[in-house]
């Protein structure tokens, strides 16, 4: 079998590349919420965000590579296309979170994402069982990522 490095290269680059654009983008409003916002119990530290979405967006990009890699046929090309529409709602949250420090409909916006990403979980699932696998911690920090939304509403 020939390997394909290439490939996993490009879409774990594409999928990095939207997390890094979006941390780049929201840097401001990232040092105004960590200044300025009341965070809820379980928050975890500053430090272990980037080390996590650095980890899930490599898996994103792996799991996008194996579909992309797959025979050509409408479940590949449905997969696909709702990687590319989650990785989109993905980089809006950071903005409406972080940037706008628009909360609650950041959360709204949150819960389509979750909603997406299982979509495109199982998806996968229908063309490539190990991608859809790799999609799971995303969907489990995501969730999380729900509850410290929530939280930060509230309090704030």
């Amino acid at each position: 079998m020939r390997p394909h490095w290439k490939t996993y290269a490009v879409w774990i680059a594409l999928s990095e590349a939207v997390g890094a654009l979006s941390g780049w983008l929201t840097r401001d409003g990232v040092q105004r919420y960590a200044q300025s916002v009341v965070q809820p119990p379980l928050s975890p530290p500053r430090a272990v965000f980037p080390a996590v979405w650095v980890l899930l967006f490599a898996l994103m990009g792996i799991g996008a590579a194996r579909i992309f890699l797959a025979p050509a046929s409408p479940a590949r090309t449905r997969s696909l296309v709702l990687f590319w529409i989650q990785l989109a709602f993905n980089f809006g949250w950071s903005i409406w979170f972080f940037h706008v420090q628009c909360f609650g409909f950041a959360l709204l916006w949150l819960a389509v994402l979750w909603a997406l990403i299982l979509w495109m979980t199982l998806s996968f699932r229908a063309v490539d069982r190990p991608a859809a696998w790799m999609q799971v911690p995303y969907l489990l920090w995501v969730a999380f990522a729900g509850y410290l939304n929530l939280g930060v509403w509230r309090l704030n």
